[in-house]
Formats: structure tokens, C-alpha cells, sequence
């Protein structure tokens, strides 16, 4: 069967319309329209049969039923639909009547077609509007995962008030879902007792209540307050990203986290803030920084605010990394230099074994965790770093003896605490037992939280240097399948 007699047997069962027409042939000829594939192959059979040119109209066509002549209303209800939207990159989707994609594939199968020949409409009509909004809001289409996807719904409004009497799309065609938007950072915790997240009332569960013989009361354990903590990380960053960014809520994703009563220092902690359903996703992020650590009042501080991609969340999750530690010691009994320095020497470059600790076993599962110390260095008594940290009797010169300021290079997951004091023999080998005396944290300090192979900051995270991962709407092999166009203890701290 040649073109023009294929094309001939499409146009036997009724008028069809030029897109409809060019649609079976949507793989022939990289460029055109469908809508020009149809017009070219009717005239071609007009020449041939030496007959007059006899256009159809999108709204006499019995296959698409007039869709194929609402593709400017329908761009026009999109762009509408996302007005007052910040979006580099959108995505278009489209539902069409059952009815609709019976007639298309009637279509083909009256003319002894294979049922799949060319494209489903669906794709012809999201690269269609898809690329007419393009062109009228700037932004680039993105398959993968777009600023904005708007999903069509065809069987919301009929073509013929848009053909005939030039009504427009009604908004309830255009299901708009706005894709959450990513800043990363890190945080630098100064004071103690800060939880990365919001501590919930274990108590309460919450609420900020408790029942009692008279009725519902504040709870008691939280003071009414339904949280453990009058603030958290997450709390003093999310408000800020969210209102900078005009966002519905936020999510605080941070790369593990260190215990409550630590602080975490140095180069900070990597963290990303996901914010749902922004209408602003360009906000000036030093500002935003700055306003952040203002609010703060020297209790947090966050640096290095960036604007990211999806894929940051699972990188700052699931990245490996090593951590350094600062940790305030005391002993059960007096301890030397060289006796530490000997400790010391044991200890780095080894793979202790944990087995999950006391402190954690409620919510961990128990099993037998090996890390590798990396280095471990220290020395006696208390360090002005940590002084501030510590009870004052532990600053005494008599103290020395029983004291120490010990700084952990290890890998990550290592649990810091269980490493110096053994944890009942649970930690092999430890501080305390090379020691042979009681050892326990009376402060600790994160200095570092690193990439083990690589950084975090890796440039093709980041939205102001990722690469171009867009596109322009296209013809049909631009489309792909064409479906759419268009509790808080740290880990091992």
C-alpha cells in the first residue's frame, strides 16, 4: 500500500481533519506538523485525482471531534492557569475521552492500519500546546522533572463553544501542580540542646494536652507546648526559605545529624530545605542567609545557602561521609599522657566493632556495626575550646589527670560516645577499655561533616550550574513516550 492510497482509505470513513490525517503518518518526515503532513497529503490526492481541494475542519472532523482546533485556547488556559508562577521549565499533559481515543483508533483500523501507526493523539496534543506555551511564557519543556506540570483534561469543556461561538478553555480543563523547590546549605549549631528536627511531646504525642479527672489539661511533661524543645534547626531555617520562596510547607533533609546536647561546628552540616508548591523559586539567597542567621541570634548560623535540584535530597541523605569530633573526657580514674598517646596509637586506623548502643537500642535495630577510626589525637585536661561546655569542677587544675580533650577523625555512622567509653564492652576496642578505667563524654563538639570520596557540593546539583537538562517542544520524536509533554539522636554522634 502506498502513502497516497493509505491516505485515501483514512479519508473513505468521513471528513477528517489535517492533523488527524498526518497523525498515522507522524513518523514520516522529521519537521512537519501533523497538521502539515495532513494538508500535504491531501492536496497530494487532490493533484492526483485532478479533483478540488476540499479542506475539513477541525470541528467536522469525526475523529477528534474538533480537539485538534483547540490547541491556542487550551496554551491560553495553561499560561492563565500559571500566572503568578516563578517556572523555568514546565511539562504538559493530556486526557482525552475515552471516546476521543476509540475514534482514533478506529481510525486506522478502517484503513487497515497498525493500530500504533504514527502517534495517540494524547502525544500530539501535549507537544502542540506544550510548545505554544513555550513560546509564550519563555520556559523551556522538561521530560524529566519540570518547575510546573499542567495536566489537560479534554473532557472538561466542549470544542465546539471554542470553535463556534470563540469561548475560552475553562479553568477546570488545567490541573496545575507546582513542583517543590530546593535550597541547600549548611548549619553551624553554637549552642547545646538544639534538636536538627522537631521533637514531638513523647508524652502527649504532641497535642500539648493531657486528660485528666477535670477534663483536657497542657501536658505537663511539655508544658503545653506539644515539643520537647522550644525550637530545632528545621524550625529556625524553614520559616525563612518558605515565606522567601511563597511556599504552602517545608521539609528539612539534613546529612544525618548530631545529638541534641552536641554542637556542631567548623565547616557546618549539609543540609537541603524542600519547599512545596513555591510561586517564587529564585530568591536571593544571601540575603535569605543573612536574615536566617539574624533571626537566629547566634544560636544557628547557616552558610553557603544555594539553590539546588531534586537530586541534592538523596545526595545529602545517602552520601558517604566522614565526620570530625571534638569530645570533652572524663576518667573514673587519673590517666597520663602517655598512657593516652599509647591508646591513641592503638586505636587509629582501626575498625572497631559496635554493637548497637544502650542509649539507642529502643529504636535501632541490634546488630554489630564496624567503623573505621581514621585518627584520634588528644590530650590532658580540658582545652579552652571545650571549657565552656563542662562543669566547672572538671576545670580545675587537680582535674587534669581525669580529663582529657580527645578530637575523632572517623568514618561515618561511628558512634563517638560508644567509642571512648566502650559502652559496657559493646564498643571493641574503645578508649576506656585500652584504658582500663571509666570513661565518659561530658561534651561534644561536630567539627566536620565530609564527603568521603568527594565533596557534597558538587557543581551539577546546584540550579546556577547544573546542566541544561531541558529542551523546546518538538515534533514526535521529541516527545519520548509522549504520556506527558510538556526522636533524634545522631548517627553515631
Amino acid at each position: 500500500m502506498t502513502l497516497t492510497d493509505a491516505a485515501a482509505d483514512l479519508l473513505a470513513g468521513g471528513p477528517v481533519c489535517d492533523a488527524c490525517l498526518g497523525r498515522p503518518f507522524a513518523d514520516r518526515s522529521f519537521g512537519l506538523r501533523n497538521d502539515e503532513r495532513g494538508r500535504a497529503l491531501r492536496t497530494t490526492l487532490a493533484l492526483e485525482a485532478d479533483e478540488p481541494y476540499e479542506p475539513v475542519d477541525p470541528v467536522e472532523c469525526w475523529v477528534c471531534e474538533g480537539y485538534c482546533g483547540t490547541f491556542d485556547a487550551l496554551a491560553e488556559a495553561v499560561v492563565e492557569t500559571l500566572d503568578g508562577v516563578d517556572f523555568a521549565t514546565y511539562q504538559v499533559g493530556t486526557v482525552v475521552p475515552p471516546l476521543v481515543e476509540e475514534n482514533d483508533r478506529l481510525l486506522r483500523e478502517d484503513a487497515g492500519m497498525e493500530p500504533d501507526a504514527g502517534e495517540p493523539l494524547k502525544r500530539e496534543v501535549n507537544r502542540e500546546v506544550g510548545r505554544r506555551v513555550g513560546a509564550r511564557t519563555g520556559a523551556e519543556v522538561d521530560f524529566d522533572r519540570p518547575d510546573v506540570l499542567c495536566i489537560v483534561d479534554l473532557s472538561a469543556f466542549g470544542p465546539y463553544a471554542i470553535l463556534e461561538d470563540g469561548e475560552a478553555v475553562t479553568a477546570h480543563a488545567v490541573d496545575r501542580q507546582i513542583n517543590p523547590a530546593f535550597v541547600y546549605g549548611r548549619y553551624r549549631k553554637i549552642e547545646r540542646d538544639i534538636p536538627q528536627t522537631e521533637w514531638p511531646c513523647r508524652e502527649c504525642g504532641g497535642s500539648g494536652t493531657q486528660l485528666t479527672d477535670d477534663g483536657e489539661e497542657p501536658c505537663d511533661y511539655c508544658g503545653g507546648s506539644g515539643y520537647l524543645y522550644d525550637t530545632s534547626i528545621e524550625e529556625t531555617v524553614r520559616p525563612h526559605v518558605v515565606a522567601a520562596m511563597d511556599g504552602r510547607e517545608g521539609t528539612f533533609h539534613g546529612a544525618g545529624r548530631e545529638d541534641v546536647d552536641a554542637r556542631m561546628l567548623g565547616t557546618g552540616r549539609p543540609f537541603v530545605l524542600e519547599v512545596k508548591h513555591p510561586h517564587h523559586r529564585t530568591p536571593d539567597v544571601e540575603a535569605l542567609e543573612a536574615e536566617i542567621n539574624e533571626a537566629a541570634a547566634g544560636a544557628v548560623e547557616v552558610e553557603g545557602l544555594r539553590l539546588a535540584t531534586h537530586d541534592m535530597v538523596e545526595r545529602v541523605k545517602e552520601h558517604d561521609a566522614s565526620k570530625r569530633y571534638r569530645a570533652a573526657v572524663q576518667f573514673d580514674e587519673p590517666v597520663s599522657a602517655t598512657s593516652l598517646d599509647e591508646a591513641f596509637a592503638e586505636l587509629e586506623g582501626t575498625t572497631v566493632e559496635q554493637y548497637t548502643p544502650q542509649r539507642v537500642d529502643h529504636r535501632r535495630a541490634e546488630l554489630t556495626r564496624e567503623r573505621t577510626v581514621y585518627a584520634i589525637d588528644g590530650e590532658p585536661g580540658i582545652t579552652e575550646t571545650m571549657a565552656d561546655s563542662v562543669e566547672t569542677e572538671l576545670l580545675e587544675p587537680e582535674d587534669v589527670d581525669t580529663t582529657a580533650t580527645i578530637e575523632v577523625h572517623g568514618a561515618g555512622g561511628l558512634y563517638i560516645k560508644e567509642l571512648i567509653s566502650g559502652d559496657d564492652g559493646r564498643t571493641e576496642p574503645s578508649v576506656a577499655g585500652l584504658l582500663d578505667t571509666g570513661a565518659e563524654v561530658a561534651a561534644l563538639d561536630v567539627l566536620a561533616v565530609e564527603g568521603e570520596d568527594e565533596p557534597f557540593e558538587r557543581a551539577d546539583y546546584f540550579k546556577d550550574e547544573a546542566a541544561d537538562g531541558g529542551g523546546e517542544s518538538g515534533d514526535a520524536e521529541e516527545t519520548g513516550d509522549g504520556d506527558e509533554s510538556g526522636d533524634d539522636t545522631g548517627d553515631g554522634e
